[in-house]
């Protein structure tokens, strides 16, 4: 029966192998796909599928302001505190708006 010393020494030589076996499997593949993109003239562009990139987002206008502070809100999301305070007392959104 092998001693572990040995046993660890033959699973070293076979990782070792392992890698050089992979190694050679993808300098074929990549030698392969390389050949197949300049045989039907595809470029890495081709390959991203046409990924979309992502819009920055932009700020959005101030639509309503608080004439007493000079708070503004967008209109967008829950309307602010000072806004719905406002409301509360009777008074329209629209008396906020900026012009």
């Amino acid at each position: 029966m092998a001693t572990y010393t040995e046993l660890k020494a033959q699973a070293e030589a076979l990782l070792k192998q392992a890698e050089v076996a992979r190694r050679a499997e993808i300098a074929s593949v990549v030698a392969e796909i390389q050949a197949r993109m300049k045989e039907y003239g595809i470029t890495l562009d081709d390959l991203k599928g046409g990924a979309k990139k992502a819009k920055a987002r932009t700020a959005v206008a101030a639509k309503y302001r608080n004439p007493a502070t000079g708070e503004s809100w967008s209109g967008r999301g829950r309307a602010p505190k000072w806004l719905a305070e406002e409301q509360a007392k009777g008074r329209s959104k629209d008396a906020f708006l900026i012009k």
